[in-house]
């Protein structure tokens, strides 16, 4: 059972702490005595009463768990004077724990199969067929029948309770050529937030290396799969020898080819617990070390408008917990662009950025490839733009940005606006469109004018 601690509460008792814990989330499970289904997502609250004597060591951070209607509710300890905060970092350690638990006591399976004619793999490869039709409507039925029962394709499952398939990748080793395609990957949306996505995943490269004997996996994801892939440690950048993969792996039109380079000392079946208890390891070592009491601030009323701009402006040094931590006036706006002049201040030396700004902005907008940048795109003349691209900059913008003189109090950060925009301009549209050929011509134009403006100017690059 996999449960979030909502609040933790300190009430003297005796010689001892009440600890109240409120179970954010119960996960869907199955009563296997009566075949009934409890409830999911509902909402418990359970006041767990223990004695803990003070010269007991600290318990925040350590689990504690206590059986309620049958399950074993894990709770996470974080402390008697409600730092939530820390059970949201530890929240990834309590993760893996469970699936460690549920995976030592046979409740969660992660197995090997292929189409072997045995009637019990069969029957979870047409379960897992089923779910690939679920979770993919857009791929063809018959493509993943195809896949799933294919002689030379093999699968590994997530299997709750050693009856139900609710997860599975189907992948093509190529022995002779080092590396794996995965054709199909599909966890349900339940048991992907637990986890489970990326433990599948660990247990596919581990079993690739040390049973297959290849050291990459590839795949040509889609656009809803490539989010994940990354997240695996995959990369659009292809490692292996295009020789020793071209023409063997299916290349889908609107899929974007990914690999992963297998690390041979990496044991990649206890990454993911690994890391959790290393990460753990480093914030105790940091409360070690650290001479200061964790001290949370209350937080700054901050709005933002237009563009991003903050409603009204927010003196930096008036941050609660800033000048405690040792900040200086001198490093706001750290930058490495400066102006020749030393000596002057800081509203003079913004006012010089502002200036040098507006210049390089009216060049732009007379430059005669600056029209598909003028305006915000419009995603009824451009599909999928805003799937895409997720974070859409415009000269518009950057425009009302620059003149808020709030937004831009460095020169990188206009910058980098500009440098997104063109970017944003060549990962949409395809490299023989006149966008894709007006953003670089404008690009170049740009770091021209950009250069010599800051001599002009008289700044300097530290």
């Amino acid at each position: 059972m996999n449960a979030g601690v909502g609040e933790t509460k300190k009430q003297k008792k005796d010689d001892g702490i009440q600890m109240r814990f409120t179970v954010l989330h119960c996960i869907c499970t199955t009563d296997l005595k009566n075949g009934r289904r409890r409830r999911r997502g509902r909402s418990l609250e359970i006041s767990i009463v223990e004695k803990v004597k003070r010269e007991n060591e600290d318990m925040a951070g350590r689990y504690d768990s206590k059986m309620f209607c049958g399950e074993r509710i894990i709770g996470l300890v974080t402390g008697y004077d409600n730092e939530t905060s820390k059970f949201k970092r530890l929240l990834c350690i309590l993760q893996q724990k469970v699936l460690d638990d549920e995976e030592q006591e046979g409740r969660l399976g992660f197995v090997f199969i292929e189409n072997d004619g045995v009637d019990e793999h069969m029957i979870w490869l047409i379960e897992l067929k089923n779910l690939f039709s679920r979770q993919l409507p857009h791929v063809p039925k018959e493509c993943i029948v195809c896949c799933v029962l294919d002689l030379n394709h093999k699968s590994i499952m997530v299997i709750r309770r050693n009856q139900d398939v609710v997860g599975g990748i189907t992948y093509h080793p190529f022995r002779s050529q080092g590396f794996v395609e995965i054709a199909f990957c599909a966890v349900m949306a339940n048991e992907l937030i637990k986890g489970c996505g990326t433990r599948i995943m660990n247990h596919l490269k581990q079993h690739a290396y040390d049973m297959e004997g290849v050291t990459h996996l590839l795949t040509c994801a889609d656009s809803n799969g490539v989010d994940y892939f990354l997240k695996q440690g995959f990369t659009k950048e292809i490692t292996l020898e295009k020789d020793r993969w071209q023409g063997y792996i299916k290349v889908y039109h609107g899929g974007l080819l990914m690999g992963c380079e297998l690390h041979p000392k990496l044991p990649y079946s206890y990454t993911a617990t690994m890391t959790s208890h290393q990460r753990l390891g480093i914030i105790e070592r940091i409360r070690e070390a650290s001479h200061s009491e964790n001290i949370v601030y209350p937080g700054i009323d901050f709005q933002k408008g237009e563009a991003g701009i903050p409603s009204w402006p927010i003196k930096v040094e008036d941050i609660p917990g800033l000048k405690e931590a040792g900040w200086t006036p001198d490093q706001y706006g750290h930058s490495r662009f400066k102006t020749v002049n030393d000596s002057a201040d800081t509203a003079s030396n913004q006012e010089s950025i502002t200036a040098f700004m507006h210049s390089l902005l009216k060049q732009i907008y007379d430059h005669p490839d600056a029209w598909p940048f003028k305006e915000p795109v419009d995603s009824d003349n451009a599909p999928g733009y805003c799937d895409v691209i997720k974070d859409p900059t415009d000269l518009k913008m950057i425009t009302t940005r620059v003149e808020s003189e709030q937004y831009y109090i460095t020169l990188e950060m206009f910058l980098a606006d500009m440098k997104r925009m063109f970017a944003d301009a060549r990962t949409y549209n395809m490299p023989h469109t006149v966008y894709y050929k007006c953003a670089n011509r404008l690009e170049s134009f740009f770091s021209g004018i950009f250069q010599s403006g800051l001599q002009d100017n008289k700044f300097q690059q530290n």
